[in-house]
């Protein structure tokens, strides 16, 4: 049996989704590998400079700039950020190599950014001849140093062109990047369950027939989504919300304590994100890579905001919406009202909902048959090989 080990951590929610996602679909294939999941803070926490002043791990801190919105100026944080992992490099290294020592794999994966130069070097100083896969979880990369690094020994999965692009663009082999059909999604977006909307709003007590938005601002929302459905209410629109706060019980607790004129239904964290959106007409969010795959896949159009405020590495995504033509960008979600009003007029919405289903994406099946092929299995279900179906230096 092979060992192949998933580095994750939990900042925002994306990373943590796309290990559990993997190893949830390794599993229902039957693979004859055993997949631990590891968590990169667990292994790192005693780095952790910010934690020794304020007691708080630094994903910790990263989720309460999301959930406050407190993220303008977060370009100079991820420079900050980055010149300390550099200033670590040395014992962040010695401290991986110790644990890969440890625990033994035949193949490594990382689903997060900043750290697979560390990673990398860590690993294949151990073992030398075994694979290192970083899985790109975002749309595009956000050089330097973000996800794709300048050494030759770390493959990349690339979900869009654009990262392929990005990946070639900085003297990357060809023959180390592979290219799937878009982002890991969980396998649930998937299931053949029924994609009626009524009998799914009727259960949460909204009207069978009514526009619906579904707003989702990442597995620990935002404080945003409050404002937001006062300016809907306040334009008496014919229109009515799904509202999911992910783990902000704080946020969920007001949105439930005010009286909505509008039918509204709040959530909490919830696995059931695929059934919620299957409920819904459009998506309003934040322009996060998992949000937006998922939209595609419930054949969503999006409704998101792009600005100074918006993390760095998610603001080529505004771009990719614009282009794909499957959302609508606003500038600020003050005009919100303005938004959903081109979302409720039908001859834009049709087109916008068109476009949507007309995305392909089957990336978290696809990846299984990379990473065969990578440990040298032959794979029954791709019929392919690197060279003739994810090399991009054989296209």
């Amino acid at each position: 049996m092979k060992e192949i080990h998933i580095v994750y951590h939990d900042a925002g929610g994306g990373h943590r989704n796309a290990a559990e996602a993997l190893q949830a679909v390794i599993a229902q294939q039957q693979r004859d590998w055993r997949i631990q999941l590891v968590q990169f803070q667990d292994l790192t926490d005693r780095l952790d400079i910010l934690r020794r002043f304020t007691g708080i791990r630094i994903q910790q801190q990263y989720n309460i700039l999301l959930q406050n919105g407190w993220t303008l100026g977060s370009r100079y944080l991820l420079l900050l950020l980055q010149a300390t992992i550099r200033l670590l490099h040395r014992p962040l290294v010695r401290l991986l190599e110790n644990h890969w020592r440890k625990n033994p794999a035949d193949l490594l994966v990382s689903v997060i950014p900043h750290f697979n130069r560390a990673i990398c070097e860590s690993w294949t100083r151990v073992y030398p001849e075994r694979p290192f896969v970083t899985v790109i979880t975002d749309l595009a990369d956000f050089p330097p140093r973000f996800w794709i690094e300048p050494i030759k020994d770390q493959y990349v999965i690339c979900g869009t062109e654009r990262a392929v692009q990005q990946a070639l663009a900085m003297g990357r082999d060809a023959a180390r990047i592979l290219r799937t059909s878009g982002m890991i999604l969980r396998p649930d977006f998937y299931s053949e369950e029924s994609s009626n909307p009524i009998p799914l709003r009727q259960a949460m007590d909204l009207l069978p027939d009514r526009m619906t938005g579904v707003a989702l601002f990442g597995g620990h929302g935002s404080k945003v989504m409050l404002d937001i459905t006062q300016r809907l209410e306040d334009a008496g629109l014919p229109l009515q919300l799904i509202l999911i706060c992910g783990r902000n019980e704080v946020l969920a607790a007001k949105l439930r304590a005010r009286r909505w004129r509008m039918p509204v239904h709040v959530i909490g964290f919830t696995r059931e994100v695929h059934r919620l959106m299957r409920a819904a007409d459009f998506l309003i969010g934040k322009p996060g890579p998992g949000s937006i795959a998922e939209a595609m896949a419930c054949k969503l159009p999006v409704l998101i905001e792009c600005n100074a405020w918006t993390l760095p590495q998610e603001r080529y995504n505004a771009e990719w919406v614009i282009e794909e033509k499957v959302g609508i960008v606003l500038r600020s979600f003050k005009d919100v009202v303005r938004g959903v009003e081109q979302m409720l007029d039908p001859a834009c919405f049709t087109e916008l909902r068109r476009n949507a289903a007309g995305q392909t994406n089957r990336a978290i099946f696809e990846i299984p048959q990379i990473l065969a092929l990578l440990l040298g299995e032959s794979d029954p279900g791709s019929h392919c090989d690197l060279r003739t179906s994810y090399a991009i230096g054989a296209r």
